[in-house]
């Protein structure tokens, strides 16, 4: 891996099939507030989006378990002549463990990432669904009342608020696919949509054993850029 000679930009979107809770801080509940808020762009009116880093930690989680890896990079392999967990060496590692690495990086094997996921923003006609629905509980959001039941008494107690992106909703999202001159664009490329597929039939954030977080990709639309002086294009 000597030099960058490509980048791979993958655009689409993100369609809420329903109600999204990707949490926010917490530090200043209020009483009679939200106790578990979603995270928002404060520049932005507070607009809730879906950071980049939760969709990249949750596709990576499934590719590993997909691969029977339980650890990030692979965990561990032995203990070493002081009675110490020592990480298995790169090139010991299963080849769908090197090739999840290749893309997601791992510093422990110092290998850097080639994968970048951009916070998805809403889009303008999300946007201005939202802003024109006057059954919203908060701008931009709902809360959710949940509560735990006593299996013994059967009732329910402990309510709380959860506060969620309604669903019908849609995001914008982009990944960038860095393609290094060992690379083969093409397994970079097909292990990232084997992630997205994933994730489409599990849940993105919060409580999706709950119903929370189902999610859909839109059509994935690929621009190649080989010329160093035209990347920002």
């Amino acid at each position: 891996m000597k030099q960058l000679v490509k980048k791979i930009k993958i655009n689409t979107t993100i369609e809420l099939l329903t109600g999204l809770h990707i949490g926010g801080s917490g530090d200043n509940v209020e009483i009679g507030g939200i106790d578990n808020s979603v995270i928002k762009i404060a520049t932005k009116h507070n607009q809730p989006y879906i950071p980049g880093s939760s969709l990249k930690g949750k596709i990576r989680c499934l590719l590993e378990q997909i691969n029977g890896i339980s650890e990030v990079g692979g965990g561990t392999k032995r203990k070493n002549e002081e009675g110490k967990n020592v990480n298995y060496k790169f090139e010991d590692k299963p080849k769908e463990c090197q090739e999840i690495i290749n893309l997601f990086g791992f510093a422990n094997d110092n290998k850097p990432s080639k994968l970048i996921v951009r916070d998805a923003m809403l889009n303008d006609a999300s946007l201005k669904k939202l802003e024109e629905c006057e059954e919203l509980d908060m701008p931009y959001t709902e809360n959710k009342w949940e509560n735990r039941i006593d299996r013994v008494k059967g009732v329910a107690s402990d309510p709380r608020q959860t506060e969620r992106i309604p669903a019908g909703v849609s995001f914008d999202v982009e990944f960038v696919v860095n393609v290094w001159d060992d690379d083969n664009a093409e397994d970079l490329v097909n292990l990232l949509k084997k992630g997205i597929n994933a994730l489409e039939n599990d849940y993105l954030g919060g409580s999706g054993s709950r119903g929370y977080g189902q999610i859909k990709f839109g059509e994935l639309k690929r621009t190649e850029l080989s010329d160093a002086n035209n990347w920002k294009a």
